[in-house]
């Protein structure tokens, strides 16, 4: 896979191609790919019944995904992969990361990608044009969003100044300033030919409908999805949460109520941090006394995944915090990112639930702890397989755990873990209301007996997922490019609660929770209807 995308060998920090684009974006390179899945079908098949558990559940987890990977194919989601976030634009934008820059051969490969950047953003731009002829196009919105990113790239100097920073002053600085504006060049046409070309094209609903929906949300949580269902419990979760922050925040300021309470935890400053030095600082500082404190105890920490960086985001990107793995091996540790834009204060409360999502015992526990499992796990696994059921899932669930823990007895730290889990609980009600054209019913506390729009969407998820007025529009824009991802959050969570459950039933006073943590992640990313196999046939007294 990796000689068919030299993106992906980056990615994975696996050395020899980072000078390269290949086929990555083309519908050459989509097609090779999959056809390399096809032929190893049959060789992976027969592990199906082996008698080594480890050589199930790999077989298992792989044929999952060549069918997932065939069915999205047939429908044609390779030829609308054009969003808000996390598309073949953002990929083509955000490989420079993780580039490796210490040598000067790697500091030429950076030079190399940069200047021949039309490369895949031609190829991208064909892949699209096969959309738009077969009729497979996406919304205005996504387009519009893209188009702006593609112009704040092309027009900011500061949008590349980190990849140039990497490199300057190396005695390359000519072929550089060269390659640079390029690069700018070629964002530029790119967002021309989406505005002339693609957008007269776009649909103008922005709902996917429950066909596409369903298919979608069931690859990406991981199991099969009910949506009426879930609308209904997220609307449930929703008011026992506010019922609990109500209750909280009485601790904190006993009689202001929540929003008095929240805005002094955002606003004031011995509670908040005055710049991004200041919230690195605090999240590095949390992170390191979880690790430092749970190692051991409640996770089987190895010294190769203990270090973990915190890093602010490239000017530009789609705000929110994110992970990225560390290379195959530990060369590149795993890290945590901030994209913050403009924000200068920085409520603290939040802060701390997030980092350990994040981080640890958030995702760089759990993914790093794969890749560090050679022996166990197979490569496809540790570094091609992900749901975001599974991923999202944990990342929530170790919010959860903290608490249970006693990491968030303060108050505060308890009311922004709530808050953030509401966060989600808003996600589910919203991503489910605008794809399937949902009616907001009339218990809820903003925009009752409406149905859901763009404009009414928005203000419930700065009012009730707590984010600023562009934070709240860049959620609604990126639920409504990937339906179904939004969703993966929340009901992982509440799956590998399930699970934890049904284990501690069955199981009863043998059971032992750190076992069940090294069961869950010591196994690799899988579906969750597979995980609830695993628990079940490896978690026993």
């Amino acid at each position: 896979m990796c000689a068919l995308d030299p993106v992906l060998c980056t990615e994975l920090g696996i050395p020899g191609s980072d000078h390269e684009w290949g086929d990555t974006f083309a519908l050459t390179g989509i097609e090779q790919r999959l056809t390399t899945q096809e032929r190893y079908r049959p060789l992976v098949e027969p592990f199906l019944d082996a008698d080594d558990p480890r050589d199930r559940l790999t077989a298992k987890v792989m044929i999952a995904a060549f069918d997932e990977s065939r069915a999205a194919h047939d429908a044609g989601d390779h030829l609308r992969d054009l969003r808000h976030l996390a598309s073949p634009f953002h990929q083509i934008r955000r490989v420079f990361d993780v580039m490796r820059f210490g040598t000067k051969t790697e500091q030429e490969n950076i030079v190399s990608r940069l200047g021949t950047l039309e490369k895949p953003l031609d190829d991208y731009r064909a892949l699209l044009e096969e959309g738009i002829a077969a009729g497979v196009v996406v919304a205005r919105r996504q387009v519009e969003s893209v188009v702006a990113q593609a112009r704040r790239v092309s027009e900011d100097p500061a949008s590349l100044d980190e990849i140039v920073g990497k490199v300057s002053g190396n005695g390359i600085s000519g072929t550089l300033t060269v390659a640079a504006e390029g690069a700018r060049s070629a964002f530029a046409r790119f967002a021309d030919w989406l505005e002339t070309a693609y957008l007269p094209n776009a649909v103008t609903e922005d709902g996917a409908g429950r066909d596409v929906y369903e298919r979608a949300a069931g690859r990406l949580v991981g199991l099969e999805v009910d949506p009426d269902e879930a609308y209904a419990w997220g609307w449930e979760e929703l008011h026992r949460l506010l019922g609990e922050m109500d209750r909280v925040a009485e601790l904190i300021l006993p009689g202001e109520g929540v929003n008095a309470t929240m805005e002094f935890l955002e606003s004031h400053p011995s509670v908040t941090a005055a710049g991004t030095d200041e919230l690195l600082s605090f999240v590095e500082s949390t992170l390191s006394d979880a690790v430092a404190e749970l190692s051991g105890t409640h996770f089987e920490v190895p010294d190769e995944i203990r270090s973990l960086t915190v890093n602010l985001a490239p000017a530009g990107s789609p705000l929110g915090v994110y992970y990225r793995r560390p290379s195959e091996d530990f060369s590149r540790p795993g890290g945590v990112w901030y994209s913050i834009g403009d924000q200068e204060v920085f409520p603290l409360y939040q802060h701390v639930s997030t980092a350990f999502h994040e981080g640890f015992p958030g995702h760089h526990l759990q993914i790093a702890t794969a890749m560090y499992r050679r022996d166990d796990i197979s490569r496809y696994q540790r570094l091609l397989t992900w749901y975001p059921g599974y991923g999202e899932g944990w990342g929530m669930y170790a919010e959860v755990l903290m608490g249970e823990l006693g990491f968030l007895e303060n108050p505060q730290h308890y009311l922004g873990m709530l808050a953030k889990q509401m966060y989600r609980a808003a996600r589910v009600v919203v991503d489910i209301g605008l794809h399937l054209s949902k009616g907001v019913p009339d218990s809820s506390p903003l925009a009752a007996g409406e149905q859901w729009s763009f404009d009414n969407a928005v203000e419930f998820m700065r009012v009730y997922g707590f984010r600023t007025a562009a934070q709240a529009r860049d959620e609604v824009l990126r639920y409504l490019g990937w339906p179904g991802q939004a969703i993966a959050y929340k009901l992982g969570e509440r799956e590998l609660l399930a699970i934890r459950e049904k284990a501690k039933s069955r199981l009863g006073p043998a059971f032992d929770l750190k076992a069940f943590h090294s069961t869950v992640i010591n196994n690799g990313a899988m579906r969750l209807d597979l995980l609830q196999e695993v628990v079940s046939e490896r978690l026993t007294d």
